[in-house]
């Protein structure tokens, strides 16, 4: 356990619609949720609009990506002493005004520019609003209040994705940060009246002091490790999922959204059996499952485009889709279930910050990787690359010393 730890504090009286406030809260991950991984979908269109290599389009989720991660722990830790009521929604609005930026972009720069304006946003809002649930309810209601406001990450997955993509495709990829803007809006406004003022506004939050001191642990660090790895063997692929689809299976833009939409419903059911199974077996069991279950689909992904006649393609790509996304979401609530058992529940909000950070730095290098796969190779290849990042994953969780980070 780390040595330097924030206590969490008491939970806030509040009257009989004290969960208002964390449904707003998840509707506003849910928006972010929805943007930050939709785009995947609509790489193609935005490569052909603004005339740049399907490698330069993929480039824009690592903008997002890379900006989450190492603004999100900077910022937080900085704005740490401002009411957190406030600082939820000037990110909000931030996150709604980026959204139309990225709508109106002229060209690539500034959609780029767009993208690094969301992801500073977004990683405000996230930890911040996951900080401010603990104090909204009762503390044996705290890990109910967390799983809604995060939840609102899982449905963007399983619904706003692929909703994203529907829209994308009969709209243009520009109404789809319109309709996120409107999303973002009415969180906003959900923010403003329906979440109580002055609430958490002496919620204490930690400096970049400690949370170095909480990186600096071996046994937190090459945890964190483990979720970049992970991180960047799905997002190897994921960043190209659509031409990946059109090359290799062959399908239509319509029918991209619906595979999406399978990923999705498989990504939601796989948090919800990666929490059960880590409940009643541990997160090492839920890592032996499911990180060997996940390299084994992508590279199916990969070996289909040279083993299977194209005619019977995508009966082998749904099954690996399905096992995708339940694998890799199911791996998700067990790593943070493993942070918290080696940092201990009063360096939780800590760890999960970190975690997040580490995630979507993972994401980044993922989404890098896949555009030097595209150039030296071609979306058939990504499977291949993905999974050995999965398999270095799940080495480095084994190496781990027993007890601690293998719990």
């Amino acid at each position: 356990m780390t040595s330097q730890s924030v206590a969490l504090p008491p939970a806030v009286a509040l009257p009989a619609f004290r969960y208002a406030p964390l449904y707003w809260m998840a509707l506003g991950t849910f928006a972010i949720g929805t943007e930050g991984f939709m785009i995947a979908a609509l790489l193609p269109s935005v490569a052909s609009d603004l005339r740049v290599s399907l490698q330069a389009a993929g480039e824009l989720m690592a903008i997002f990506a890379i900006t989450y991660a190492l603004s999100s722990p900077i910022l937080t830790a900085l704005t740490g002493s401002l009411d957190r009521r406030k600082v939820l929604m000037l990110s909000m609005a931030g996150f709604t005004l980026a959204n139309l930026v990225a709508a109106a972009a002229a060209d690539y720069g500034s959609l780029a520019f767009a993208r690094v304006l969301l992801a500073v946003a977004a990683g405000l809002f996230t930890p911040n609003a996951n900080a401010l649930a603990g104090v909204l309810v009762p503390p044996e209601r705290r890990g109910r209040a967390l799983a809604i406001v995060n939840g609102g990450l899982t449905v963007a997955v399983a619904l706003g994705v692929p909703l994203g993509a529907f829209v994308g495709n009969h709209f243009g990829w520009r109404m789809t940060f319109v309709g996120v803007a409107a999303l973002s809006a009415i969180a906003l406004s959900g923010l403003l009246f329906g979440m109580p003022r002055g609430i958490g506004k002496d919620l204490p939050v930690a400096g970049l002091r400690l949370r170095l001191a909480t990186l600096r642990q071996p046994a937190v660090f090459s945890t964190l490790v483990v979720t970049t790895l992970w991180a960047m063997g799905t997002y190897t692929i994921y960043t190209y999922v659509a031409p990946y689809f059109t090359t290799v299976v062959g399908l239509e833009p319509m029918e991209i959204g619906y595979m999406l939409f399978l990923w999705g419903v498989a990504a939601f059911a796989g948090v919800f059996l990666g929490g059960l199974i880590n409940d009643k077996f541990g997160a090492r069991r839920v890592m032996l499952i499911a990180l060997p279950a996940l390299a084994l689909a992508l590279l199916s992904l990969s070996a289909v485009a040279y083993a299977v006649p194209a005619g019977a393609v995508l009966f082998v790509v749904i099954p690996a889709v399905i096992v995708w996304g339940v694998a890799a979401w199911g791996f998700f609530p067990s790593q943070q279930a493993r942070l918290i058992g080696i940092a201990g529940v009063s360096g939780a909000s800590v760890v999960l910050s970190l975690n997040a950070s580490f995630m979507y730095l993972g994401f980044s290098l993922g989404a890098g990787l896949g555009s030097v796969v595209l150039t030296h190779g071609g979306v058939a290849d990504l499977g291949w690359v993905g999974a050995l990042s999965v398999a270095a994953s799940l080495t480095l969780g084994l190496l781990q010393k027993a007890g601690g980070a293998s719990k």
